[in-house]
């Protein structure tokens, strides 16, 4: 599914999206540390992209504050489920397919980073804080695309 955060009109609206899109990432993140099983290092990784996707609502956050705006405190309630629920679908087939749910998430928070990157009605200090994130959203997602995918298929013949 692709993200349509960073196509509202006006630059708030794209920020404040970008915000909830972070507050799904955390969601989903959690889910995933929660639910790997097999790989300390990938979820190592994972936890770090989770305290990256943190930063990043804070700083997204800090930044609406300094524009009189005011920023929203979690993830809509009507996507939240979407994302986390890939992660745990996915972790009752195992440890690759979480990667895997989990590199879709990552495509979303890249697409909305671009968007709202390449804007031009964008705050002057908007920039900074958007180039930093979508510089993190590139690294979670190169490394994520990164991991081998071993899917094993067991089929008795009997």
């Amino acid at each position: 599914m692709t993200t349509l955060v960073g196509i509202q009109s006006n630059l708030t609206n794209a920020v404040k999206e970008l915000i909830e899109l972070e507050y799904e990432a955390v969601e989903s993140y959690e889910t995933a540390v929660s639910k790997l099983t097999h790989n300390n290092e990938c979820k190592m990784h994972l936890i770090s992209f989770l305290e990256d996707h943190k930063r990043h609502i804070s700083e997204l956050s800090a930044l609406l504050k300094q524009h009189n705006e005011e920023p929203p405190k979690e993830a809509s309630k009507s996507k939240q489920w979407i994302k986390s629920g890939k992660v745990t679908v996915a972790n009752i087939i195992g440890d690759e397919f979480i990667i895997a749910a989990m590199k879709g998430n990552e495509f979303d928070t890249n697409v909305a980073y671009e968007r709202i990157y390449t804007r031009e009605d964008g705050w002057k200090d908007v920039y900074e804080v958007i180039r930093r994130g979508l510089e993190d959203e590139k690294r979670h997602k190169k490394w994520l695309e990164e991991r081998p995918q071993i899917f094993h298929v067991h089929i008795s013949v009997g």
